[in-house]
């Protein structure tokens, strides 16, 4: 054999056998890769002060939509106004919404894109939401951005340098909490939940319906439209995609009137569906255990709100439910079988069995929360609004590691990609982490 062919072979297969570093995860998503909220990163600290940090800058206007990134870019979404400090009846006013691009190393600036806005007369937004809440999905050419004003529902796309491809304006929006549910992208697809509630006289805009849509990434024609009916209450959660048994993929979407739905993603078809859910669905379905579970509730925070467990498939069975103490707006995330419930009142934090759904532990952590929970490794992330993040081990037996002060209030969710964890805060982007614990 050829030396220089031997050679060649040698380090082709060397190129095979080593593994890539588990800082090198892109973080493409609400909740990162499949919305799992899962990071192998070997380089975040449980511990920290400021003076830990990579870099701290502010953002621009406000917004609750997390980061997402490719590679060193950061894509983030804001806007100018938090509807909180306005009357909910406001007359029509313009807000700036923005989508921006920074470099990871140091959080510059590489590109800022804005667009006015004008919100439809009564557009109502929950206080504690903003006109930026919804969260990018980037992939290897674009970055996909969504928002609503009430009487137009829009999507743009963007290079990962700022140009845009294209556009598409998808109608009017029905929620009495605003808009902020976000796009994911399967293959050539992107994929948006526009589950509504039925209007009301007061309503600033007429009725449209609700619908799950698929786009072509490439140029925005819509691939499929499946129409679904209006519900007492819109659907804030983000879809996810549940490989079966058979290693066919489906389209996982919660909402009120039809409970945990599964579609062809590549049709739009439905496979199966199970009407389980009684209140809105606001934190995101996720599987774990071979189930799906999802969530709904009420910001009341009585008994209304509750997670389902699901067995998937042809006839989906309900296997059980969890009634106390359940997260209304932070999304559950999974370790093994080990399933935790983040509360968003008094930070009540349980771990159950998955299958079975018995509790291994619950305890109280403190803080109110809107942000969903991130596990690194073997330890679970969650910040609070006034901006403590919580560390807690990732096990069947319950350890509080850190607790740790951001010195700013937070709704988004983390994200976690070159082994550096990314906090956006009201006012600020945060960067941590990068060197072995």
């Amino acid at each position: 054999m050829d030396r220089r062919f031997q050679l060649l072979v040698a380090v082709t297969a060397l190129a095979v056998v080593i593994p890539q570093s588990t800082d090198a995860q892109e973080w493409t998503r609400f909740r990162g890769p499949n919305g799992t909220g899962i990071s192998e990163a070997e380089s975040i600290p449980t511990k920290w002060t400021e003076a830990d940090y990579n870099w701290k800058i502010d953002l621009p206007g406000i917004g609750h939509a997390s980061p997402v990134l490719w590679g060193e870019k950061i894509f983030i979404h804001t806007a100018d106004i938090l509807n909180g400090t306005r009357p909910a009846t406001a007359e029509s006013e313009t807000a700036t919404r923005s989508v921006m691009c920074l470099h990871a190393s140091d959080g510059r600036t590489l590109w800022k894109k804005s667009f006015p806005s004008t919100l439809a007369k009564g557009y109502r937004v929950r206080a504690q939401n903003s006109l930026a809440s919804s969260t990018p999905v980037v992939d290897t050419k674009h970055v996909y951005t969504a928002w609503s004003q009430g009487d137009a529902t829009t999507l743009k796309v963007f290079t990962h340098d700022g140009e845009l491809v294209w556009e598409r304006e998808l109608g009017p929006y029905l929620s009495g909490h605003g808009f902020c549910t976000s796009p994911i992208v399967f293959d050539n697809l992107v994929i948006l939940q526009l589950h509504q509630r039925l209007p009301r006289d007061e309503d600033p805009v007429e009725s449209t319906e609700s619908r799950v849509i698929a786009l072509d990434c490439k140029t925005g024609q819509t691939v499929w439209k499946t129409a679904r009916e209006n519900s007492l209450s819109a659907t804030h959660a983000v879809p996810f995609l549940y490989t079966r048994t058979d290693g066919s993929v489906e389209l996982v979407v919660s909402s009120r009137k039809y409970g945990i739905t599964a579609y062809n993603p590549r049709t739009g078809a439905v496979n199966w569906s199970l009407e389980s859910l009684d209140r809105r669905p606001i934190g995101s379905p996720i599987s774990a255990s071979g189930l799906v579970f999802g969530t709904s509730g009420s910001g009341s925070g009585r008994d209304e709100n509750k997670v389902v467990a699901v067995r998937p498939g042809p006839s989906p069975e309900l296997v059980y439910e969890v009634k106390k103490h359940v997260p209304y707006v932070p999304t559950l995330i999974a370790k093994d079988d080990l399933v935790f419930l983040w509360c968003d009142k008094g930070g009540i934090v349980t771990c159950i069995d998955g299958p079975s759904g018995e509790v291994h532990w619950k305890e109280r952590v403190g803080g109110d929360f809107f942000s969903s929970p991130i596990i690194i490794g073997d330890r679970i992330f969650c910040t609070d609004v006034q901006g403590t993040t919580v560390v807690l081990a990732a096990s069947q037996d319950y350890r509080l590691l850190a607790k740790n002060r951001l010195r700013d209030n937070m709704h988004a969710s983390p994200a976690v990609a070159g082994g550096r964890l990314y906090l956006r805060t009201f006012h600020h982007l945060i960067s941590l982490g990068g060197k072995k614990r």
